[in-house]
Formats: structure tokens, sequence, C-alpha cells
């Protein structure tokens, strides 16, 4: 986020509120930037706003899409399957940025959506051992963490049907102290 300018007076939107999208809106409220959440339902709302978004805007209604057309400095695209990318680059402003985070094959879009405003299509790999070390340790500053859901590895078909449900906020992770447990048994 640092590398397209999110920060204090940048309008920031994360389209996706799950395991990447609930991190991207911790860091860019950190960063001071206005944001917002982009989700399919408004069900969601509660929990934009605990992780410290301005709003939510609904993705599946198409009055809130035409009314924030060309508004975002940056979107965050974290949706995780394939998807249309084009009503997310309507929503970028005047030479903003849409940045692919969350499905990692391949896109269809109209170039004009892009020619239209001057707007930009990036991706976000790894900022190499230095920028990593510099995210975490802004992590450490300002408080951010994954949220999970600590789970016993007993439980594991559980956690596998939850996940095939999009059960889940945001992360499991499994408890693998039970396996030691059973050893000593």
């Amino acid at each position: 986020m640092r590398a397209l300018g999110a920060g204090p007076g940048t309008r920031v939107a994360v389209a996706g509120l799950g395991g990447l999208g609930h991190l991207a809106v911790k860091l860019a409220v950190a960063l001071g930037a206005e944001t917002t959440v982009i989700s399919r339902s408004a069900g969601k709302a509660a929990d934009a706003t605990r992780l410290g978004a301005r709003e939510l805007l609904v993705s599946s209604d198409p009055r809130q899409l035409a009314a924030a057309r060309d508004r975002f400095d940056v979107v965050i695209d974290t949706i995780a399957v394939p998807h249309d990318i084009g009503p997310y680059l309507r929503l970028v402003a005047l030479d903003g940025t849409l940045c692919q985070v969350g499905h990692l094959g391949s896109v269809t879009l109209e170039t004009l959506d892009l020619l239209v405003g001057r707007k930009k299509l990036t991706s976000a790999g790894s900022g190499g051992r230095t920028g990593t070390a510099a995210m975490l340790d802004f992590c450490a500053r300002n408080g951010i963490t994954a949220d999970v859901e600590v789970v016993p590895s007993a439980r594991v078909n559980e956690v596998l049907d939850r996940l095939s449900r999009n059960d889940v906020r945001y992360r499991f992770v499994l408890d693998l102290a039970d396996l030691d447990q059973e050893a000593a048994s």
C-alpha cells in the first residue's frame, strides 16, 4: 500500500473482507487512509466498522456502485475467486490504481475501463526480505495482527466443512497440541 501512495488524504477501498481483506483494511487504516470495504452484502458492515473502515459499499447494489464511480485512489481487490474486475476499475479515481491480490489467475477487462481516467492495474507480490521486515515492524508498532480462530486439530473435519461453507472470520489456525496428548496416551 505504501508503494501505491496510501496514507493520509487518500481514499482506499478494499474489495472482499476475508483473510486478506481484513488485514488490508487494518493496514490502510493504520496508514491513515480513508478506508471503505466493498462486499457483496451488507452483512459485514459491523466487521468493517470494527476494523476501522468508515463505510461499507455493497457491490451487488448498482446504485451504490454508480454513486462511488471514480471515487477511490486505490482499490485493493482481495477476492480469491475469478470475477469481473470492471466494476472495481470503475470505482478507481483519475490516475488511481486497482491492485489485484486475491485471484491469481487470468483476468479479462475492457481496456476502456483503464483508459478513461488514466487508471492503472497492478498486483502486489512480495516486497522481498527488506519489505517484509518493514511491514512486520509496521504491524508490530501498530498492533496489527490477523484475526484467527484457533481450533484443536481433532476438529479438522469441522474446519474443512466450515471452509467449504465460507464460515470463517478470518483465518483458521489448527492447534496441534492435542496431537502431543494423543502421543502421550
